[in-house]
């Protein structure tokens, strides 16, 4: 049983890795500031959350797992957010999206 959980937990750990490495590789690529802020919002909770679920796996049933769970929760409120803020804030200050990009 306890190979099945590190494999399950290693699956995780890497694909949560893969995620937030494409989320790099979007920020680098993307043109604009708006396709770039979604690329990393979107990207990044999900790779954390796979991170911190084989984190969880590790961990088995103890303090270190509520904590865990605890520190997702706190991301999943506040990545959202501040993704919005900084969307919000880029418009006030008159940031404008790129709508045709033809390589100019």
């Amino acid at each position: 049983m306890n190979i099945i959980i590190d494999l399950l937990s290693w699956a995780s750990l890497m694909a949560g890795s893969i995620f937030l490495i494409i989320g790099t590789i979007g920020l680098i690529r993307f043109p604009d500031f708006f396709t770039r802020l979604h690329a990393c919002s979107v990207v990044d909770t999900l790779g954390f959350i796979l991170i911190m679920m084989g984190l969880m796996l590790q961990a088995g049933l103890s303090l270190v797992t509520v904590k865990l769970i605890l520190i997702v929760i706190f991301i999943l409120l506040t990545s959202p957010t501040a993704a919005h803020a900084l969307a919000k804030a880029a418009l006030h200050g008159e940031v404008k999206p790129l709508l045709n990009h033809s390589g100019e």
